[in-house]
């Protein structure tokens, strides 16, 4: 059976150094999202088009919490390999299995269909040829014990390929937290570089890590924050501890609407620093065959687009 929600939210280590508060993390990871937030799949999509450079054969695949991670990526990931077994990891299968269906089976067999969703339910027995998991390490923190437990879940040569944030994400809100002295208005990110030694040290071989920033536009900071809850919560332990009501509610967004730097059109903007990475599951004397690919060439390629605007 897959490992619960306490089990999970324990793997972040309270040593580590970007420590989350717990109950924080129990009670978001069991808060049923039901769509896939639009930034999520953005990201998931360019992940995808990685895939491009990794010619290690997949049989099979796991994708970790398919919800949060884009119901478009799956799509892409399912397109690359369309005869591989695939297999999920959620911590909302009880109170968002219709979304999780919508997500897995949107262009899946009929046979998987009629299997229904308990024969893909990862377990830490599987064991797959890739490990998918889009912008969900920063839910849990700097975690070499969840690495160790995605390190087990690879076949020899298998691989991983993640996203995540990175500490300059909400540069612009903690700005602004700053300035009124609110406290912390996000927990900390873990730098790119950390996430590439934490690799290593679980036991990853060849970690690649690259990083990008997006920015988004909004018309209003109420637009703004529709796109935040559906994209994680403030899980700091010295986040304020009280909720605000729909009084507090209503002077916070005014107070943020005041402070928030404009751009030209008189949108304000907020950015997001993307953590790509991946790594594979160490072989001794066995030749894979992966092409390695210079990140400045990787992003030519790619053609990425760096500004967005949410109307």
């Amino acid at each position: 059976m897959s490992h619960d929600i306490s089990t999970l939210a324990s793997l972040s280590s309270s040593d580590a150094p970007h420590r989350m508060d717990p109950v924080a993390v129990r009670r978001w990871l069991s808060y049923p999202q039901m769509t896939s937030p639009w930034l999520h799949d953005e990201v998931g999509q360019r992940m995808a088009q990685r895939l491009a450079w990794i010619t290690t054969p997949v049989s099979s695949w796991l994708n970790w919490e398919p919800i949060q991670g884009g119901e478009k990526t799956h799509n892409l990931v399912h397109q690359r390999y369309p005869d591989a077994s695939f297999f999920y990891h959620s911590t909302q299968l009880k109170s968002a299995e219709k979304a999780i269906k919508k997500v897995l089976f949107q262009n899946a067999s009929l046979w998987k269909r009629w299997q229904g969703l308990e024969a893909l339910q990862w377990t830490p027995a599987t064991k797959v040829d890739l490990l998918w998991a889009n912008m969900a390490l920063h839910q849990y923190g700097d975690s070499p014990e969840l690495l160790q437990l995605w390190l087990k879940s690879l076949n020899n040569s298998g691989f991983l390929m993640f996203s995540c944030l990175g500490p300059d994400s909400l540069k612009e809100l903690k700005a602004v937290y700053s300035q009124l002295e609110w406290g912390p208005a996000a927990h900390d990110y873990t730098d790119m570089h950390d996430w590439g030694d934490l690799l290593v040290q679980s036991g990853f071989a060849e970690p690649v890590m690259d990083m990008e920033r997006i920015t988004l536009t909004y018309p209003s900071v109420q637009r703004l924050l529709a796109d935040l809850r559906q994209m994680g919560r403030n899980l700091h332990p010295q986040r304020h501890p009280k909720t605000k009501g729909r009084v507090g509610y209503h002077a916070w967004c005014a107070a943020l609407d005041q402070h928030w730097p404009r751009t030209p059109e008189g949108h304000i903007g907020l950015t997001f620093e993307i953590i790509y990475g991946h790594a594979h599951k160490p072989v001794q004397n066995q030749n894979r065959g992966d092409k390695q690919i210079a990140l400045s060439d990787m992003r030519l390629m790619l053609g990425m687009t760096k500004s967005f605007s949410r109307d």
